[in-house]
């Protein structure tokens, strides 16, 4: 469902939409830029991460993914449809667009109840959408950025940086903070197809199905090994599997030049040119996806 809010500006009536069940509904936006002054180390990372480059504009299209993988094409089809096209570009490959049957694309009504094509703009973008007069949707920040995560920050900045005025989610112990994340990245509980390989993208859900995550009481998160100001990193996990595992004993002798990572959260590809980590933290064999 989505909550709006009509507003005058300029003589211009704006229509604001949140989705029900983002994680902030209310409070002013500042844009991060009013973080850089502050936190420049923290936005100088932030901005070379992935989440930063979630969605671009060009002349004709909406552009979703930062490019690492795929970027996804999507356009306004006219006052009620927003299409997702058939065909994403993988590094300068065209090919069928992840999660659908042909290159067709999917229309997606943008005034449903609980609109898909808003969920897409909502958790690739920070801070509230609105919709002009042709009802084309135009969010407040491109990119998933700091108030995405921290909430909106105005009233921090006016009351010099007081903590009690801006949230932090390094807090959160696992449980809260796979469902904070999983606000985009999907919740545990939600349905789920273990036999659907495309269905590893939703960290959130995998993590809270391994062994590792379930006996760390709260201590595994996130977190512990993806650096929130910096873009994603290729290497150095295996540090953290150590913190808990200094001598795993092994049955059957380990790969060598094979990291903790490379066997226990394998690489999953549900077409040939994507591929996600699972995070169902596990001893896999050759065959099902599930460990």
């Amino acid at each position: 469902m989505l909550y709006s809010s009509i507003t005058k500006k300029g003589g211009r009536l704006t229509l604001t939409l949140f989705l029900l069940g983002s994680t902030f509904l209310f409070g002013q936006y500042a844009g991060s830029e009013a973080c850089k002054a502050c936190h420049a180390q923290q936005w100088d990372g932030q901005a070379k991460s992935g989440h930063a480059k979630a969605l671009s504009r060009n002349a004709t299209t909406w552009n979703f993914g930062a490019g690492i993988q795929a970027i996804t094409p999507v356009s306004q089809l006219d006052d009620q449809f927003y299409l997702e096209h058939g065909q994403s570009d993988f590094k300068g490959v065209k090919a069928k667009t992840p999660g659908h049957v042909n290159t067709d694309g999917v229309k997606y009504r943008i005034t449903d109840p609980g609109s898909q094509i808003m969920k897409c703009f909502q958790c690739h973008s920070t801070g509230p959408l609105t919709l002009t007069a042709d009802f084309a949707i135009q969010p407040t920040e491109l990119g998933v950025r700091c108030e995405s995560c921290h909430g909106p920050g105005a009233e921090h900045i006016e009351r010099g940086g007081a903590k009690t005025a801006i949230f932090n989610p390094g807090q959160l112990n696992g449980s809260a903070m796979n469902d904070y994340c999983g606000s985009c990245h999907r919740k545990p509980g939600e349905d789920t197809d273990w036999r659907e390989a495309w269905n590893v993208r939703h960290q959130p859900i995998y993590l809270n199905q391994s062994k590792c995550f379930q006996k760390s009481e709260g201590a595994l998160t996130c977190i512990s090994c993806h650096k929130p100001h910096e873009a994603l990193a290729r290497s150095g996990y295996d540090a953290v599997c150590s913190g808990c595992h200094a001598k795993p004993a092994h049955k059957a002798v380990a790969v060598a030049g094979k990291t903790c990572v490379g066997c226990h959260m394998p690489v999953v590809k549900p077409q040939p040119n994507l591929g996600f980590t699972n995070h169902w933290i596990g001893i896999y064999r050759k065959g099902p996806l599930r460990p």
